[in-house]
């Protein structure tokens, strides 16, 4: 670009030159310039000079500018040199070369590196690879999500990636107490994808508070006035991970025909305490009980216990969000501790809400619906394999020994997911996810190949 307007600019230098040198007054020895000619000669050259200069400056700061954008090489996290088809195989090997990563190669992912590298939308779209083919089948099947997340700019990123479809809708709540690297992250990440979008009220949000509820409450109403006429809602955490890729989801859940999926079991006595009593939100933000005794569940509404996450059919959020009764219970459990774990359990066994679970139904456990997988310690040696990774809280963080056994084991999404712990679990289902995704819609789809 410099050469050319360097040439440019002598062309023009030349051409003034040549025009100010022929005939004004030649004699025969020298050629003879009126002083007036002269000084017109020296301004146009200083003129073009300056032009020069300028050009030259700005040429430079393009450049500059240019090369502080982000490229193709800084638009990913880290990946670590790893064999992920062994690792699903379960070569010892690999394995061993992965448990080795976890302990000593581990890279972080900032938050500032999301921002760089949304800041180029087109460029991130294209090398994450957002602009993927849709099925007929996925085009007529839209999923909302609402994820509630707090930390991990980059995880959140890959979960909506890993799950992403242009004919679906995602709504981020992120916590208001989040770091402002994490928030500015998230923000700029969800300005590059026309359906990701920014939860319209932002809650804090605090460990086992109703706040935690009114943040998918937010979601739900911010989706319902979407133009995107979803069939099913499912709500995530920024640690969960999905098992199953877009369009096998939308078959599954083509299957439940109107049905909800979530756990939903009559309570034992000791979580009964969460709301037979008044709990209070104090200032160091723990939520403890008090003595006085909180009435009755309004309407005679019985009670159920199950877990925060669930899969809601359109017409079970829509009567949801004009029924009295619920609403009135909605108010009611605010000052219950982790009101999550009973809001959803309960509202889907009331009778008459589309997709009923009757009461009368047996239980339905956290293993029986295909919602969500958790690995809890305390009955690993009786249903589940060894965790891999470590327990954080008496839950399982994946590791990478795990991959097999999670994608066949049945459900949709497993937590915890974390890129501290082991990095390459993620990592690897991500590809056997990408392997599928391609595998289903050839299938299903003689377009997408």
């Amino acid at each position: 670009m410099f050469n050319s307007y360097f040439n440019c600019v002598l062309l023009g230098l030349g051409l003034s030159v040549l025009f100010f040198l022929t005939p004004h007054k030649m004699t025969t020895r020298s050629f003879q310039l009126r002083p007036e000619t002269w000084i017109i000669f020296f301004f146009l050259s200083s003129v073009l000079l300056s032009l020069l200069f300028l050009l030259s400056v700005n040429v430079r700061y393009d450049n500059i500018y240019k090369s502080s954008l982000p490229t193709a090489d800084n638009l990913t996290f880290h990946r670590y040199n790893i064999n992920c088809l062994a690792i699903y195989d379960l070569d010892p090997v690999e394995v061993e070369k992965a448990l080795i990563i976890k302990e000593n190669q581990l890279v972080e992912d900032t938050d500032e590196s999301l921002s760089v590298a949304t800041s180029n939308c087109p460029l991130f779209i294209k090398t994450r690879g957002y602009d993927v083919c849709v099925s007929e089948e996925e085009k007529d099947f839209p999923i909302a999500y609402s994820l509630v997340v707090h930390k991990y700019a980059w995880m959140v990123e890959r979960l909506i990636k890993a799950i992403y479809s242009p004919a679906n809708i995602y709504c981020i709540h992120y916590d208001e107490k989040s770091p402002a690297s994490f928030k500015s992250a998230i923000k700029s990440f969800a300005s590059c994808l026309p359906n990701v979008f920014i939860a319209s009220k932002i809650e804090y949000v605090y460990y086992a508070s109703f706040n935690r509820v009114q943040a998918d409450l937010n979601c739900f109403s911010d989706l319902l006035r979407s133009e995107v006429k979803w069939k099913y809602l499912i709500n995530l955490c920024g640690q969960d991970f999905p098992l199953r890729t877009n369009i096998e989801l939308v078959s599954e859940l083509k299957e439940l025909n109107g049905a909800n999926m979530l756990e939903t079991s009559r309570p034992p006595d000791y979580k009964k305490m969460r709301y037979t009593h008044h709990y209070k939100l104090m200032e160091n933000s723990d939520l403890n009980i008090t003595d006085q005794l909180k009435s009755p569940p309004p309407h005679g509404i019985e009670m159920f216990v199950g877990n925060a996450y669930f899969v809601l059919s359109r017409d079970f959020i829509v009567y949801m969000n004009s029924s009295a009764v619920v609403k009135d219970f909605l108010k009611w459990s605010e000052d219950t501790f982790s009101p999550d774990e009973h809001i959803w359990a309960t509202l889907v066994r009331m009778p008459g809400v589309p997709g009923e679970v009757p009461r009368s139904h047996p239980d339905i456990t956290d293993l029986m619906s295909k919602t969500r997988l958790v690995k809890w310690s305390d009955v690993e040696e009786e249903v589940y394999p060894p965790c891999t990774g470590k327990y954080v809280r008496n839950v399982c963080i994946f590791g990478t020994a795990e991959i097999r056994w999670l994608l066949n084991c049945g459900q949709w999404f497993a937590n915890k997911f974390d890129t501290e712990v082991d990095p390459v679990a993620i990592q690897c289902l991500e590809e056997k996810l990408e392997e599928r995704k391609k595998w289903f819609q050839s299938a299903v789809s003689p377009t997408c190949t």
